[in-house]
């Protein structure tokens, strides 16, 4: 399950998972020493605290998937930083996401192929539960970013 977590970003590692009804839960961590200020680029190994972030990611062999992320808050060392801690960041999971990079691009994929009512009722039976307007504001962040 390692190597799974792994696809999905170098930096976690796997703790656990359960399956609950129709839902796998993937339970991991992070896997570096250290993490990067993004405010000011300084490296922490200091830990402030660690939180629960939930993210929905791609279906496994038919079970819609959630990651349970045990999220690192650090201390920041660099004294002229504006922040004195930071939240750790994955490369496969924008801030305040509440689903990774893939599957948002597995929704924008699907509902370029057919109506956002159509495309909802598609990924909710194989995918992950999307909404229409979800799925419109999805469509417009795309079109607004490439022009």
């Amino acid at each position: 399950m390692d190597e799974l977590v792994k696809l999905l970003d170098e930096n976690l590692a796997y703790e656990h998972h359960e399956i609950i009804d129709d839902i796998l839960y993937i339970y991991v961590a992070s896997a570096r020493q250290e993490a990067v200020c993004p405010y000011c680029g300084s490296t922490s190994d200091k830990t402030h605290s660690r939180y629960e972030r939930r993210f929905r990611d791609l279906p496994i062999q038919g079970k819609k998937t959630e990651v349970v992320l045990f999220n690192r808050k650090m201390f920041c060392p660099n004294e002229r930083c504006g922040h004195k801690t930071f939240a750790e960041t994955f490369d496969c999971l924008p801030h305040k996401a509440k689903r990774s990079t893939r599957l948002t691009e597995e929704i924008v994929k699907v509902s370029l192929e057919v109506s956002s009512v159509k495309a909802s009722a598609l990924l909710k039976r194989r995918v992950a539960k999307v909404g229409k307007s979800t799925i419109c504001n999805l469509l417009k962040k795309r079109r607004a970013a490439t022009g």
